[in-house]
């Protein structure tokens, strides 16, 4: 029996990764289809005035869905310097909760 638990638990592990993998690859396949990398830069590739190399180590998943949502309302709250003119993108919550998942993972 505590051998069936053991393994139940693995199998819940790999797929709770693997979900994880698939929303971070769906995520980097949103980057590039919305052309984030016009503003924004992700391993020297893009623009690098807006680099998101280390964002996941700077920001919180909540954070980084509101600059997504409500980059106005984010530029203000964080009185940041440089004022993007990034449109809240009306993108579905699946594909927002992928690009999350991508830019948390870029540490």
């Amino acid at each position: 029996m505590r051998s069936l638990v053991l393994a139940v638990m693995l199998c819940a592990g790999v797929a709770s990764f693997a979900s994880a993998e698939d929303a971070k690859a769906k995520g980097e396949k949103v980057y590039a289809d919305q052309k984030c990398s016009l503003c924004h830069s992700v391993a020297g590739k893009g623009n690098a005035k807006g680099a998101l190399d280390s964002v996941g180590s700077k920001r919180s998943a909540d954070e980084i869905r509101n600059w997504i949502t409500d980059a106005k309302g984010m530029t203000a709250k964080m009185k940041t310097t440089r004022k993007p003119d990034m449109k809240a993108y009306a993108l579905p919550k699946d594909d927002v909760d992928a690009l999350v998942a991508y830019l948390t993972s870029l540490k």
